[in-house]
């Protein structure tokens, strides 16, 4: 398959997801920035698919990036994220949204299994998005964090060079 055919546009996701519902498929959502991807996150990606069938990330907009990371962010705009996420073999699906939180993504992705990072517990978990899981259906599953793998510290890394 060609990684091009793995980036899913906001206003063709709800047939995506319907599609693979029919299918019977059990579907794992995360979502991030993944600016610079590295070693913790294909370890993060590959455990959250290895928990369903099909694992759909949800990138954050080049503008919501920059609202939660800060003016200099994103390194990679979002269209070049969500290439590089969907020709990895763990990922099925691909999808830029636009709001700061995850709440209407995961609302029209309406995940079997949310993922997310070893930084959150399910009470620091934005409670609207938290919502928009339980209430259709859906568990929160929280993956630990690869110890010293981050993107700031990377960032921090190449800028002592």
């Amino acid at each position: 398959m060609n990684f091009r055919d793995k980036i899913i546009a906001w206003d063709a996701l709800p047939a995506w997801r319907a599609a693979l519902r029919a299918s019977g498929r059990k579907l794992v959502v995360t979502n991030g920035c993944f600016d610079l991807l590295h070693v913790g996150h294909i370890t993060y990606l590959e455990t959250a698919r290895n928990l369903g069938d099909a694992l759909l990330i949800g990138v954050n907009s080049d503008a919501a990036v920059s609202g939660l990371k800060g003016p200099n962010r994103p390194v990679n705009g979002e269209a070049d994220r969500a290439a590089v996420l969907a020709a990895l073999q763990s990922v099925d699906g691909a999808c830029i949204f636009t709001d700061v939180r995850a709440t209407r993504f995961l609302m029209a992705a309406a995940p079997d299994i949310y993922v997310k990072g070893g930084d959150y517990t399910l009470e620091t978990l934005d409670q609207n998005e938290r919502r928009a899981v339980e209430s259709a259906g859906g568990r929160i599953v929280l993956v630990p964090f690869v110890p010293g793998k981050s993107t700031t510290g990377l960032l921090e890394k190449i800028a002592r060079l």
